[in-house]
Parts: structure tokens; C-alpha cells; sequence
């Protein structure tokens, strides 16, 4: 069974060792970590270089200028049977992928609990599920997004399903979320496996509170997202006739 941890990488340099050290010292191995860096203006990639490791597959110069289309390449380059999505910026736990290959033995997709660390790597928040009301339901996620990138772990059989990512989607986690409820039985495993930081770079809002989008974008990107998904259900429906 192959492993593949695919993190996309910009300006990541003040925290990426605490991750990439997280990675490789897990209770159970990981097989390749596909890092796609989107022409880091820091010391991202001497960092990823210093490791001289073999498992670590590292696609420098990218051009992307977006996180999700960034993560899209890692993906695809993705050799594993299972996948693991990873921001550069977290710390696992050490028992995360022996935990979550257990749990992907009965499910597509499984997404883990994490805690909430600041910049300096203190906690702010001891679940991530409590924040973000998580649990399965298409309604209920496409309403309020649990599907965590940073906590995903899937089988591989969901890449020819959401790749590739549509190019008006705002949220790749939220994409690939719905798309698992409406083809497997994602599972939503309590233990707490990651440490999410937040700090003033961070991509997406903690919460509603911090999440200064107006309503008319709210309403307009959910409807947006739900109608590539019925597009792309229906032409997968229809290539399988």
C-alpha cells in the first residue's frame, strides 16, 4: 500500500521543517511527499533540499499564483494508494497516518480532528469539529464547509473524480468533499491528528466571524459549486453508460 503526502508550498519557509519532520517520523511510513512550490520567494526550497531525502519529490518554479491549482499538480503526480493532502505550515501527530490508513480500509475518504496552534505554535482551539459543527451531509457541508484540507486523506479512486478542479472553484477541500458524498461514505474520525495553525497568511477564515465575504458571494459561490458538481455527475454518469 503506497503512501503519497502532497503539500503545495509558497513562502513556507518559517514553519515547512516542523512539518516535513512531522511527516517523515510517523508511526507508520509514509512512501513519497509530492511538494509543489509555487516560486517561493524565501528559503522554502533550500529548506526542502537540505533534507536530501528520496521520499520527497520537490517540483520547484511553479507558476500558478493559486493554492488550489497548485495542489492540483502535487496531486497528479500523486503514485499512492492513498492520498494525503498537507498544508506546509501544520504539525501532524505521530500516529496520524496509522490512524487514518485504519480508518480508510472502510471508507473513500476519512477526514481526522485537529487542534488550533497560533504562529508561535500554542493552542487557541481544541477541536477543529467543534468549531466548524462537522459531520457528513451534502446540505449540511455545502452550507458550512467541514472538509478540512489539511485533515483529508483519501483512496485514490476519488482522482479521476475531482481532477481536475474546476477553475472557478474558491475552496478545493469543500470540492473534493461533496464529491465524496455524493459517490462514497466519507467517515469523520474524532482523534485530534492535527495541529492547524493559524496566523496572518492563512488562505481561509477560522470561522464566520473572520469571514469578511459579503452575502451575495456566499449564495453566488455555493450556487457556483453546485452546479459544476452536478455538470461533472453528469457527464461521469454518462461516460459510464
Amino acid at each position: 500500500m503506497v503512501i503519497s503526502v502532497c503539500i503545495p508550498t509558497y513562502n513556507g519557509g518559517r514553519y515547512i521543517k516542523q512539518q516535513l519532520d512531522s511527516i517523515l517520523n510517523q508511526s507508520r511510513a509514509i512512501d513519497e511527499i509530492i511538494i509543489s512550490d509555487d516560486s517561493s520567494t524565501d528559503q522554502t526550497v533550500e529548506i526542502i533540499r537540505s533534507y536530501n531525502n528520496p521520499k520527497i519529490r520537490l517540483f520547484e518554479k511553479q507558476r500558478f499564483a493559486n493554492p488550489i491549482f497548485n495542489l492540483e499538480f502535487a496531486l497528479k503526480q500523486a503514485k499512492g494508494d492513498y492520498i494525503f493532502l498537507a498544508d506546509q505550515d501544520d504539525i501532524w501527530m505521530p500516529d496520524k497516518v496509522e490512524i487514518l490508513v485504519n480508518e480508510l480500509a472502510k471508507s473513500k475518504l476519512v477526514i481526522s480532528d485537529g487542534v488550533i496552534i497560533n504562529r508561535e505554535g500554542k493552542g487557541i482551539a481544541s477541536s477543529i469539529f467543534e468549531i466548524y459543527n462537522s459531520r457528513k451531509g451534502f446540505l449540511k457541508n455545502l452550507t458550512k464547509n467541514s472538509y478540512m484540507g489539511c485533515c483529508l486523506a483519501f483512496h485514490k479512486d476519488l482522482l479521476p473524480i475531482v481532477l481536475p478542479f474546476p477553475k472557478k472553484i474558491a475552496m478545493h477541500d469543500l470540492w473534493i468533499g461533496l464529491n465524496a458524498e455524493l459517490y462514497t461514505n466519507p467517515i469523520f474520525c474524532p482523534a485530534k491528528l492535527v495541529k492547524y495553525r493559524r496566523h496572518d497568511k492563512n488562505k481561509t477564515p477560522l470561522d464566520a466571524h473572520t469571514n469578511t465575504n459579503s452575502l451575495f458571494y456566499k449564495i453566488a459561490f455555493r450556487l457556483t459549486i453546485l452546479l459544476l458538481l452536478v455538470a461533472r455527475f453528469v457527464r461521469r454518469k454518462t461516460k459510464l453508460r
